[in-house]
């Protein structure tokens, strides 16, 4: 499948931004089943200076500095992805939690793929003895990995309310756990938390979800939005998976990834300072449109 992304970000400020330092991280990710076949992004007002380049996690990053006055900026993201992923694994597949946790401590890479990072604690997502419990019912003892999570990830979408106005994005995991209650990022943030508190490596994806309309409508302009779930390394040989708790599924090609990390704060799609005084608004379009589908 090739998919065709447009992703538009406006900030509109209540008096005039006189400096601003950014980082954007909206290109696809290459590698996992996609391939990223065309990736740009347009910026307005034009910055002072831009520097493109990849981080620790293998984020294509773009740091900008603009030191025009605006009232307005726009970040516009288009790429084209061609996404190719295999059949998930039989459930219950690969080894037990158990022997994934204790070869995961084994491994002496620390590169950025590898599980070292993501089995501790991290700013968003700390080891909370309540969450640890909470996972710990589906793992038990001898059970594999994969199918421990499985079964959180629908525990999750089943306690759990998408409510998009319980949670911000900077409510504590203990909060958004407490309220069974948030949007994709908290969902994605208690796996991980859980999953950690056992010992598994868990990352944090960010990226899309292609969405259908209705049967005979035609599909909105910028009518989508971002997405996040969560990738468990199960071992040497089935390595990365990812689950997908806030629709209770595994990840296929309906998927694409921009990003992994640790939590929310390694892959915000935007992140930086302003020189300003007065409110901002903030306003995100996302359209996500297989290629043989007619956009609009």
């Amino acid at each position: 499948m090739i998919y065709g992304l447009r992703h538009l970000t406006t900030y509109r400020y209540a008096r005039k931004v006189r400096y601003a330092r950014c980082t954007l991280r909206l290109r696809p990710r290459d590698g996992g089943g996609q391939t990223v076949l065309e990736s740009n992004v347009a910026v307005s007002p034009a910055p002072k200076s831009r520097l493109e380049r990849r981080d620790f996690f293998g984020l294509d990053t773009i740091s900008l500095v603009l030191d025009e006055p605006h009232e307005t900026f726009t970040v516009e993201a288009f790429s084209r992805v061609s996404v190719e992923r295999p059949p998930p694994p039989p459930p219950e597949s690969g080894p037990s939690w158990e022997a994934v946790r204790d070869a995961a401590l084994a491994l002496p890479s620390l590169g950025p793929d590898g599980p070292a990072h993501f089995q501790f604690r991290s700013q968003r997502v700390p080891l909370d003895p309540s969450v640890t419990d909470y996972a710990r019912a589906s793992f038990a003892p001898g059970r594999s990995a994969y199918g421990g999570a499985v079964e959180l990830m629908t525990r999750i979408r089943t306690d759990f309310r998408f409510d998009a106005k319980a949670t911000t994005v900077s409510t504590p995991l203990a909060e958004a756990f407490a309220l069974r209650a948030g949007v994709c990022q908290d969902f994605a943030h208690v796996m991980i938390a859980g999953l950690r508190g056992l010992g598994l490596p868990a990352a944090y994806v960010s990226g899309y979800l292609r969405t259908r309309p209705p049967p005979g409508r035609p599909r909105l302009r910028g009518a989508d939005a971002s997405h996040a779930w969560v990738a468990l390394w199960c071992g040497a040989e089935l390595g990365w998976i990812g689950l997908d708790p806030t629709n209770d599924c595994v990840v296929r090609d309906d998927h694409i990834v921009v990003a992994r990390g640790r939590d929310y704060g390694d892959v915000a799609p935007i992140d930086g300072i302003v020189s300003s005084a007065g409110a901002q608004k903030l306003t995100v379009e996302v359209d996500v449109i297989p290629e043989d589908e007619e956009a609009f």
